[in-house]
């Protein structure tokens, strides 16, 4: 009577911790890989936030993200105005020199995409068409940062500049959302909230301090993010770069309001500088070590620009003789990795899937079918695909590989572009059964069994069967 109830209470609240802990490792794990998905880079970009009734919003920004030009237009029904949706669109890319079309996931996404492909048909140079998630893109619209950084625009015009600036760098985008309403993880709302905001809290700044920011472009959410810097501190070196414009060097750092000693030692080496009158600006060096590396480069006799990026000539440092009490060969070697490849960018080069352009519904797929599409979300029981249908596919842990896969996350992440075959399509449901390993050849098992083509009518094939065993 008394017992039953204890243990019960406190198996229930142990198993319920280890599922919260499991929820929020899935939440981070998903978190991480789509903040560090690859970026586009710094191209001019023209994003497109489809719709119907009140039409497709869109948006060119310039190749650091500033806003160029915007305007609506209503290709698909209910006006079906194409051609005059076409003559504005030929417009801006010719107006901005367009390199990349971003065009939202959500409702008219793929009318739209079919709509722009036949719009720039006949351009000589024509930009690539990428589909973009619009995954909480109306969540920053509405936020109290887009009204600030947009205080004219339409919110739907906002949400067309989100998506463009989403594919020249996500992580810089994203970073503007709570991790909450990008639906990344599975059971989000049931488990410890307090402690779900502290692990992506962590995510995000460990993802910030990965890649680095860039001084002179970076927003004031982006650089809240670097390690040392508060909230306050990020506005004040915002509002110092709008007032005396690019930064020149790391040093200026110090010349911010409230930006001491202390606060620099932390940051400076995860703020980086393209144009700077120091080399090493641009690498993840830090200040501190800016006379130990002009040592190295003196005592080769080479100056600091052409150490930079030489293999021959970071191969001729004798880096023993540069242990000292407070350097070590970790950090020599940290130092000799940024040497080789200064300024690096850690994410992975650009991907984008290509849809098949004749799939727009559920209905439209049918089973056997091989696509291409994007890991939207990751789970314990499988991965989400995104195969441009407005409806993920799902493809069940078992699908992912020909061997067992205890934990998806082990071959698959967030932002993958995979090949998939359609399994079964439920239009019920609305649910799409999707297989990876069914694109692949499966591996040939060693001292298999014999196979039943080997049958002999004399029986000899049960002989061997008989004598074969498992290793």
């Amino acid at each position: 009577r008394l017992l039953k109830p204890s243990i019960t209470g406190e198996v229930d609240t142990a198993r319920k911790a280890w599922a919260d802990e499991e929820a929020i490792r899935t939440f981070a794990v998903n978190l991480r890989h789509l903040l560090l998905s690859s970026p586009a880079g710094e191209k001019a970009v023209l994003g497109i936030d489809p719709g119907f009734r009140t039409g497709c919003k869109i948006a060119v920004v310039d190749r650091t993200g500033r806003l160029l030009d915007h305007a609506t237009v209503y290709p698909t029904e209910p006006r079906k105005d194409e051609a005059g949706a076409a003559r504005t669109l030929l417009s801006l890319i010719s107006k901005h020199g367009v390199q990349l079309i971003a065009i939202g996931n959500g409702t008219g996404g793929r009318e739209t995409d079919a709509f722009v492909s036949k719009a720039i048909a006949g351009l000589p140079d024509r930009p690539v068409r990428v589909t973009v998630s619009e995954a909480g893109a109306s969540v920053y619209s509405a936020s109290p940062l887009a009204k600030a950084e947009f205080p004219d625009l339409d919110v739907t015009v906002r949400g067309a500049i989100s998506i463009a600036r989403r594919l020249q760098d996500p992580l810089a985008e994203l970073v503007k959302l709570e991790p909450k309403s990008i639906g990344v993880g599975q059971y989000q709302h049931d488990v410890d909230q307090k402690a779900l905001g502290r692990a992506l809290e962590g995510v995000v700044e460990s993802c910030v301090n990965h890649v680095g920011v860039d001084l002179n472009t970076a927003s004031g959410a982006l650089l809240q993010f670097v390690s040392g810097l508060s909230a306050t501190q990020a506005k004040n070196i915002v509002a110092w770069r709008d007032a005396h414009g690019s930064f020149k060097s790391r040093a200026q750092l110090l010349d911010v309001p409230r930006f001491g000693p202390k606060a620099f030692e932390q940051a400076a080496g995860f703020l980086r500088l393209r144009q700077s009158s120091h080399p090493l600006d641009n690498s993840a060096v830090h200040p501190e070590r800016y006379p130990l590396v002009e040592q190295m480069a003196r005592d080769i006799s080479v100056s600091l620009a052409e150490l930079l990026g030489q293999a021959g000539a970071v191969g001729r440092i004798q880096w023993n003789r540069y242990v000292s009490g407070d350097v070590g060969m970790e950090t020599l070697n940290d130092i000799k990795e940024e040497l080789l490849k200064p300024g690096r960018d850690p994410r992975q080069e650009f991907r984008y899937a290509e849809f098949h352009e004749d799939l727009k519904e559920v209905k439209d797929l049918k089973p056997d079918m091989m696509l291409e599409g994007v890991v939207t979300n990751v789970t314990a029981f499988g991965a989400f695909v995104d195969i441009g249908v407005h409806q993920d596919g799902l493809v069940h842990k078992s699908e992912l590989a020909w061997r067992f896969v205890q934990d998806p996350a082990e071959v698959i992440k967030v932002g993958d572009v995979v090949k998939v075959k359609v399994l079964k399509v439920d239009l019920d449901l609305n649910r799409i059964s999707l297989s990876i390993k069914a694109t692949q050849a499966a591996p040939k098992r060693e001292n298999a069994p014999p196979p039943m083509a080997e049958r002999r009518s004399d029986g000899g094939w049960r002989d061997q069967l008989k004598n074969w065993r498992p290793r």
